[in-house]
């Protein structure tokens, strides 16, 4: 059993984190492309955001939304 959960370390150690380790590694020749990824996940992000508050505006403008207080119970 010993052996077993020794190979399941070695799997997570060695091999799963190879692209971490090379993320590690590059952090100290260049930090930003270290987190490059980061900085892909923000633009999607902030795209996101920026289409969502668009349509949140057209909705508003063409004044689609129930703003009843009885439309919300919470209301």
């Amino acid at each position: 059993m010993k052996a077993f959960f020794e190979a399941i370390a070695y799997l997570f150690e060695e091999i799963l984190f190879i692209p971490l380790n090379m993320l590690r590694d590059l952090e100290l020749s260049s930090w930003f492309l270290a987190n490059a990824l980061n900085w892909l996940f923000l633009v999607i992000g902030f795209a996101g955001m920026i289409y969502w508050l668009g349509q949140l505006k057209k909705f508003n403008d063409n004044n689609e939304e129930d703003r009843d207080s009885t439309s919300h119970s919470f209301l």
